[in-house]
């Protein structure tokens, strides 16, 4: 996975479909060669659900929430309930973090063709708390400050579990 946030062209779509290709590839590379044992960790005391697994489990399932159940308007199959709303992170520790980022890339692959296929000016099919439907731009823009803000949440997860820092 290629890993710039220099778009190869200046118009709109691509420096927004960049920035979120290098947030997720971020996400990969903080992840690479991490143990099995401290992919699962949860260092922090008061975020039990914070561990490397749990957090690119959350990063697939709210990618497929955004793209497929509000953008596209398909019935919500995503692992959360009413009684469990951050399920996608307690799941996660009993799958190898490997198939999660394998999972979140072969995913990142079908939105990137869907975002190719949709106008930026798109509205989603459902609205947001708000009542208001957003368009693919505002998605694109939430995914990238979303994806951002949880590789913080990695980087400190990874230097917690073997020392390991990068940019």
């Amino acid at each position: 996975m290629t890993r710039t946030d220099t778009p190869p062209a200046w118009d709109e779509r691509t420096q927004l479909t960049t920035f979120l290709d290098y947030a997720r590839a971020t996400a990969h590379a903080k992840c690479e060669g991490v143990s099995a044992e401290d992919a699962v960790k949860a260092p922090l005391p008061g975020s039990p659900l914070m561990t490397l697994c749990g957090l690119i489990s959350h990063l697939r399932w709210v990618e497929y929430s955004w793209f497929q159940v509000v953008f596209l308007g398909e019935e919500d199959k995503g692992p959360w309930t009413d009684e469990d709303p951050d399920r996608e992170m307690r799941i996660a520790v009993d799958i190898p973090l490997t198939q999660l980022l394998d999972d979140y890339e072969e995913q990142a692959a079908r939105y990137r063709q869907l975002v190719a296929d949709h106008d930026l000016d798109t509205k989603a099919q459902r609205p947001i708390r708000d009542g208001r439907h957003v368009d693919l731009r505002w998605i694109l823009l939430h995914l990238v400050e979303e994806t951002a803000r949880h590789n913080g949440h990695i980087d400190i997860l990874r230097e917690l579990a073997d020392g390991r820092t990068g940019d």
